[in-house]
């Protein structure tokens, strides 16, 4: 039998949380014995909803302890999941035959503090100086090898960011070939907010580099904390922390850049800048600014980088399950819904003592939305035109790896793919009056959402967070990166939206509370399960395959269908 409740004696704050417009003290938070909670958890409901909550009920029980991507639990989940689309009428879709993809999640972290050393090029500090771990640096582990050593001049890029359609080139000038590049966090703030995110990636930086020629990257504190932009002290407090990635064929992770050794402090920097074209105190000027304008130059000196990485594997699954085309010239072409079922496993314990992350709206309920869409295809008795596929993957928490690992090895072939739609944490806590579609403006996907939208009594609203970049976010990301329109939708902020979200974000985003005994309204979960039946029938249905806009950024960088 599920427990419903934590280990811990659940209490939860009964109703929404509701916005203080005045500075009036709040009430009390009136609170839910267990018996009550519990009672409320199995009361009656309609059948299409609790087969719904079903699937929460089992995905979100402390049995499955968080459902960490590598854990025993995720792969009990993973084969629940291939069980529910069995029974939906689903073809596998996986390998041998079967509903799994196997995912060869590895995970990596220093082995030890390693060394950063910096020798000057000249001067009476020609001296090679050792840098200070935790004062002066913070190093990062390698996922493409255990052992790295690389010692090079450095090359100051500012942002580390080519952008033609911003006017933006942090290399023009220099030649950073064989050379370390350093740059600062973040991105100019005016920047679209999306592109803005991309550009703030770490990873998108690497990338960069590695195209011109770089061997390695380290990233300089900045003094503005924001996205791709973290105080050196809070750097300092992961440095050993475990990552995970997809390992290749020979055992190392996956790393299509260069390695970002590690973080220097502002205090290592006027070490690194002594005697360059700008110094540090210049540089955390610059920085400190929402439009920072570098001209890259060479510092005067040689840094050597030495770290080791230790790597387990921690193999895991994508589940994946197909409807297969009905029309003889569409059938070739595939639309993925997809969702992510890993949550984030077991952790400190909250103020009741709980320590399961159950991921009941992060992300069970897309889980259960993709199972019960379909359902609906399969009971249609109208098969899709356009072939559809149904895709639930690992590791999204831990960086949206599952994705990652199916768009570079897709089961299908990758020219076949015309759209994702993602399922990713809708809140249904409250009934919601609007929806928002991350990336919906970006292709024809738009207009096809916004009529599904409509259908269920609604409107369309502008992303509410656009500096939070979440577009860039969550898994339909990866298949943006192929070129593919990509979506995601969210009930919105309307009515009772924005106090419930901020609630949720504030009290039960990636904390044990996030369980079922949360007030979810599973009227509002088969609401959102129609809005995107609706949207993927259009997809699989339409005369025409989805295609950018025409200049879209993202279509345009990464060679999608019509954005040129």
């Amino acid at each position: 039998m599920f427990k419903l409740i934590g280990a811990a004696a659940l209490t939860v704050v009964a109703g929404a949380a509701i916005a203080q417009t005045d500075k009036t003290p709040a009430a009390p938070p009136q609170k839910e014995s267990v018996a009550s909670v519990n009672a409320r958890v199995m009361a009656p409901l309609p059948a299409d909803q609790a087969a719904m909550k079903a699937h929460v009920l089992f995905l979100a029980s402390d049995a499955m302890r968080g459902r960490e991507a590598g854990s025993p639990e995720f792969d009990i989940a993973a084969q629940y999941v291939a069980a529910q689309f069995y029974a939906a009428g689903l073809r596998p879709g996986g390998e041998d035959g079967g509903y799994l993809q196997k995912v060869p999640l590895v995970g990596y972290k220093l082995a030890d503090k390693g060394s950063f050393v910096w020798t000057p090029a000249e001067g009476k500090a020609a001296a090679p100086q050792t840098l200070v771990f935790g004062e002066d640096f913070s190093p990062a582990p390698n996922a493409g090898k255990t052992e790295t050593s690389i010692s090079a001049p450095v090359v100051f890029v500012g942002y580390g960011i080519v952008a033609p359609d911003y006017k933006r080139d942090d290399y023009k000038g220099v030649d950073v070939k064989g050379k370390i590049v350093a740059f600062v966090g973040g991105a100019p703030k005016g920047y679209d907010g999306e592109e803005r995110a991309f550009f703030s990636s770490s990873g998108t930086k690497a990338a960069i580099a590695f195209q011109h020629g770089a061997v390695g990257a380290i990233q300089i504190e900045s003094p503005r904390v924001g996205r791709g932009s973290l105080p050196f002290a809070v750097t300092m407090r992961t440095w050993d922390r475990e990552r995970v990635t997809w390992s290749r064929s020979d055992g190392s992770g996956k790393n299509d850049g260069i390695p970002i050794l590690g973080t220097i402090s502002m205090k290592g920097a006027t070490k690194l800048f002594a005697g360059a074209k700008m110094s540090s105190d210049d540089v955390k000027k610059a920085a400190d600014s929402d439009d920072a304008k570098f001209t890259p130059f060479m510092l005067k000196g040689n840094l050597s980088v030495a770290t080791k990485t230790v790597m387990r594997p921690m193999p895991s699954s994508n589940v994946i399950g197909i409807i297969p085309g009905a029309d003889p010239k569409l059938k070739g072409e595939v639309v993925i819904l997809s969702a992510h079922l890993d949550h984030i496993g077991v952790g400190r314990p909250d103020k009741t003592g709980d320590t399961i992350n159950n991921g009941a709206e992060d992300n069970a309920i897309g889980i259960a939305s993709l199972i019960e869409e379909a359902k609906r295809f399969t009971a249609s008795g109208k098969p899709p035109r356009r072939t559809i596929m149904f895709l639930a993957v690992t590791a999204e928490e831990k960086g949206l790896i599952g994705s990652d690992y199916f768009a570079n090895n897709p089961t299908v072939p990758l020219k076949s793919i015309v759209a994702d739609v993602n399922l990713d944490m809708p809140l249904i806590t409250y009934k919601f009056e609007d929806m928002v579609v991350f990336g919906a403006p970006r292709s024809t996907l738009g207009s096809i959402v916004q009529k599904a939208v409509e259908s269920v009594g609604v409107g369309l609203a502008p992303d509410p967070m656009p500096d939070e970049g979440l577009f860039v976010r969550s898994d339909h990301f990866r298949f943006v990166q192929k070129g593919i329109p990509s979506v995601f939708l969210w009930p919105g902020y309307k009515g009772a939206g924005k106090a419930a979200w901020e609630d949720f974000m504030k009290n039960h985003y990636h904390q044990p509370s996030d369980e079922i005994g949360l007030p979810l309204d599973w009227e509002q979960g088969m609401r959102f399960v129609t809005v995107n039946y609706t949207i993927a029938r259009e997809i699989a249905d339409g005369d025409d395959r989805p295609r950018w806009n025409k200049g879209d950024y993202f279509g345009t960088v990464f060679g999608g269908y019509g954005a040129k």
